[in-house]
């Protein structure tokens, strides 16, 4: 691993964790209500112009980029004071997003998600025990994202925005750690040792599977 890497990963935890505190502040109502909305704001925004940006035509282009200055400049009023709406929705989003991406694999003929990351991962046919398993994993993702989206809700709906912010915003992460090593101990104990996957060799079939999706349907 070279310095350029190391620098490079360190700088990336750094904008995660600066972007958690950020969001747990705004969530909860402190600080300067426009830099918060402007920080809450910033992830749609980027989405939206990249969306925007792979119109073709240039004049469609720049009408996109015109309605959305004037539509964030009509809703400034409201956005600067929801800003705890806007993380909501985009941690819902997220949690429904991959829930859905997880759980439609499970449906129908074709192989779940993580049976089919697998077999990017070993060249060998995968045992019947090995594909029973990638499968109830899938599911229990599955479950995990919608069951944290549906949790979200509640305490957005009903408890005071700092504990929901708690929850969506600082515990998150920590929830997603004991998954894989839940995760990860359950393979320990389930599967023998040829057929237990690395982290590394997992991530990256992850980051296959989702380049292949974006570039176009796949076979199952």
């Amino acid at each position: 691993m070279t310095l350029t890497t190391v620098l490079r990963d360190l700088g990336v935890l750094l904008l995660m964790a600066a972007w958690v505190v950020a969001a747990h502040v705004g969530s909860s109502g402190w600080g300067n209500a426009d830099f918060n909305a402007v920080v809450a704001v910033a992830p749609i925004v980027v989405a939206v112009l990249m969306a925007v940006w792979r119109v073709p035509a240039w004049a469609a282009r720049a009408a996109g980029v015109l309605a959305l200055g004037a539509l964030l400049v009509w809703l400034w009023p409201a956005l600067r004071h929801n800003v705890a709406l806007l993380y909501y929705l985009q941690h819902l989003g997220i949690h429904v997003a991959l829930g859905v991406f997880f759980g439609k694999t499970l449906l129908g003929p074709g192989e779940a998600l993580i049976t089919r990351m697998a077999r990017r991962i070993f060249t060998h046919e995968l045992s019947e025990r090995k594909v029973r398993y990638t499968r109830n994993v899938t599911l229990a993702w599955t479950v995990f994202f919608f069951a944290n989206a549906l949790v979200s809700t509640v305490l957005f709906i009903w408890a005071p925005p700092t504990v929901w912010s708690v929850h969506a915003n600082l515990l998150t992460g920590p929830l997603l750690g004991v998954m894989f090593l839940a995760e990860y101990v359950c393979r320990l104990c389930v599967l023998p040792p040829h057929e237990r996957p690395g982290l590394a060799a997992v991530v990256q079939a992850y980051r296959r599977e989702s380049a292949q999706r974006n570039a176009g349907p796949t076979l199952p």
